[in-house]
């Protein structure tokens, strides 16, 4: 028997398959190939079409059985990894009202603020472990106060992998890891949280019902398995944010592991038993999954400009000729540490929750046009990124959160040797790379919520290690000074704000 991952990136769209018995991959694909639109109609907003991304569903399932189509009709189980915190607005047939406000939007800021100020701090933090913020929720009472008409006809809301859920099955449900994402979850009373929705005059049966993350949630249609190509009755077995997939498909599951990812976005994700709030809102908490054990929380530091900081080099230097990320590490090699005195804060895709939801916008600062070139705006590039990332690392520390073991796909900006060097110095903590992907571990995930799988053991067996990269004495002294550098020349810019 066979299972099938689905990753729903902003970015792209990723689908795997595994074969049960080994728990190998036999076939992936991306689609598209060039990046998905996210459509920009004011600044700090951003939307895309849920259709889009089953379209890419379908097209990505289609280049899988062109590689194999033996397997097609003989999936098991279906995962679901998903962007986070996204709002998809349906109405009593299903069909989508609006594009999505996804997770880089920053229009519901000062919403956000406005609830948690009237709330008050302590009531937020006991009960959502987070401020309303930029969440899915606020987000929702953004389309009440300027869309009413939309809003009025709103059956359900949906996160990003609930849509995908609803188009393969044929019903509206949530899980309650994603209403935790959405900041809709009340940690204190383990429920759905009704003093939120009502402070907004949210009515709570916009909210579908609750499946489980890991186990079965229902079964895919015969129309959406004629669309996908697949045979009718798989199990949806799986359910998760990206970040909470990215853990999993990692074996990230107990307190005092890490998962760390660098795509798009730049994330530091630990697992915990406490139930930790962040006072000033950098770090937000979540509800991981599992399966028959105590229920786990996730505590999760983001840059939103990581890998999209690379990729805007990338695409700048690409005019006229394709300049590819191999290519973009040569360069920054031929630079030393510390790129010779040049900076760069990748902070310009959005409000960042590091920065308390403060628009900083990307920032190039110490640049010399006599000395500094190519090599040395590519490296400070990834420097950024890794110093970005650590400081979410830190702050999750001095939360009181656990970080003895750190894991990571071998994928995105951690293929590049200096980047994970810079970002296993800082923290210093050593790092395990893998061979996985979010498409690959819910398709795991996905044999092990139907019961394929009968332990954790099984799931990862595997999991295949490609190395542990450790902190150098040599060069950790090196890389610190170059933090605190970085963290100084942030403060100077945070204060001319």
């Amino acid at each position: 028997m066979y299972f099938l991952g689905l990753d729903i990136g902003s970015s792209s769209v990723k689908v795997a398959v595994i074969d049960g018995d080994n728990g190998k991959a036999v076939a992936n694909a991306t689609y598209p190939p060039q990046e998905m639109v996210i459509d920009a109609p004011q600044a700090g907003w951003a939307e895309q079409d849920p259709d889009m991304w089953w379209d890419a569903v379908k097209k990505g399932c289609a280049q899988m059985w062109q590689e194999k189509p033996e397997v097609k009709d003989k999936i098991g189980a279906i995962g679901i990894s998903y962007q986070m915190h996204g709002l998809v607005a349906v109405d009593a047939d299903g069909k989508v009202l609006r594009p999505s406000i996804i997770w880089c939007d920053s229009r519901a800021v000062e919403i956000g603020d406005a609830a948690a100020e009237a709330l008050g701090e302590p009531w937020c933090m006991e009960h959502l472990l987070n401020s309303p913020g930029n969440f899915t929720a606020a987000k929702l009472r953004w389309v009440q106060e300027n869309q009413p008409d939309i809003y009025a006809r709103i059956d359900k809301i949906l996160l990003p992998g609930d849509y995908i859920a609803l188009k393969l099955t044929g019903e509206c449900t949530t899980t309650a890891s994603g209403l935790s994402e959405g900041v809709m979850w009340d940690f204190a009373s383990n429920q759905v949280a009704d003093k939120l929705l009502e402070h907004w005059q949210i009515d709570p049966a916009l909210v579908a019902r609750q499946v489980p993350n890991l186990g079965v949630a229902g079964e895919v249609s015969a129309e959406a398995a004629a669309e996908l190509g697949i045979n009718p009755g798989a199990k949806l077995a799986f359910r998760a944010g990206d970040q909470v997939s990215n853990a999993f498909s990692l074996n990230v599951l107990e307190p005092g592991e890490v998962a760390t990812t660098a795509g798009t976005s730049g994330v530091v994700y630990a697992v915990t038993e406490k139930n930790i709030a962040d006072a000033d809102q950098r770090i937000n908490t979540f509800l991981h999954v599992n399966k028959d054990a105590p229920a786990h929380n996730g505590l999760l530091a983001c840059v939103n400009g990581a890998g999209r900081m690379n990729s805007w080099l990338r695409g700048m230097l690409s005019a006229g000729s394709e300049v590819s990320y191999p290519k973009l590490n040569e360069f920054a090699d031929q630079a030393k540490i510390g790129s010779d005195g040049l900076t760069i804060h990748p902070f310009g895709n959005g409000a960042e929750r590091l920065l308390q939801n403060r628009q900083l916008l990307g920032q190039i600062a110490g640049l010399d046009l006599n000395r500094h070139g190519l090599p040395h705006l590519a490296r400070a590039t990834q420097e950024g990124v890794a110093c970005a990332m650590n400081m979410g690392f830190e702050l999750i520390k001095a939360l009181g959160a656990g970080t003895s073991l750190v894991r990571a796909g071998h994928s995105n900006m951690f293929l590049s040797p200096l980047f994970t060097e810079a970002f296993v110095n800082m923290t210093q903590a050593p790092l395990e790379l893998y061979k996985t992907d979010s498409a690959e571990g819910v398709a795991r995930a996905a044999a092990w919520g139907s019961d394929y799988y009968a332990s954790r053991a099984d799931v990862f067996r595997n999991l295949t290690r490609i190395q542990v990269v450790e902190p150098q004495a040599a060069l950790q002294s090196q890389y610190q000074a170059l933090y605190g550098h970085w963290r100084e020349q942030l403060q100077h810019v945070l204060a001319s704000q």
